[in-house]
């Protein structure tokens, strides 16, 4: 599952209507296709590079496709997007999967009360817990429980199936191209605007 920076910062848990069901679909726009897209953008601006535009579109409407995807398999699993962030950067700090509440809020790019507010969330869930570092009573350590470890666990089983759908129709070699041609792009990025890495805000 990659990251997933400007997807819905909690998924509403109470909606009736199920995913992806037909009268959920009804009620959305119908959203213009790439080319009408282009062609719109064409019209009202000429300097337009169609090529360029069709690329960046596409990944556009891939990435937030993929988001919702990625949002309605963890409300499956009884957590938000906002949890499933902290217990993937728990679990990328590697073993005891322990990191205090302002590493977590600087690697996550949220402010500290907002860092404080997920945590409370997710220790009353059993996803987390909190306690004082027996070494510096004055410091807070979060730690993955063994309950937030499954749910990521299952979140990623989840993920790597709807992963592998997506590309099925891509050769191993066509997979490897695609992945080479996005990592220039993302080094790209990450050279003009060093500082967009991450949020910088809560979406919560």
């Amino acid at each position: 599952m990659p990251d997933t920076p400007d997807r819905p910062g909690r998924v509403q848990r109470r909606a009736k209507t199920a995913p992806g069901s037909s009268q959920q679909a009804e009620q959305l726009p119908q959203e213009p296709s790439l080319d009408e897209q282009i062609a719109a953008y064409q019209r009202e601006f000429r300097d337009l590079d169609p090529q360029v535009e069709k690329v960046v579109s596409a990944l556009g409407r891939l990435n937030r496709r993929m988001n919702v995807a990625y949002g309605r398999q963890v409300a499956t699993l009884g957590i938000s997007n906002a949890e499933w962030e902290v217990l993937k950067t728990l679990v990328l700090s590697g073993e005891p999967y322990r990191l205090g509440p302002g590493e977590l809020a600087k690697r996550l790019g949220l402010t500290p009360a907002a860092m404080t507010h997920r945590i409370d969330r997710m220790a009353s869930e059993g996803l987390v817990t909190r306690d004082r570092d027996e070494n510096n009573r004055v410091r807070v350590i979060v730690e993955l429980t063994d309950v937030g470890r499954t749910k990521w666990l299952e979140a990623m089983r989840m993920a790597s199936d709807f992963e592998e759908e997506l590309l099925q129709d891509l050769s191993s070699e066509e997979r490897g191209v695609l992945g080479e041609v996005l990592i220039r792009l993302l080094r790209r990025v990450e050279n003009t605007l060093p500082d967009a890495g991450g949020r910088l805000s809560d979406l919560e």
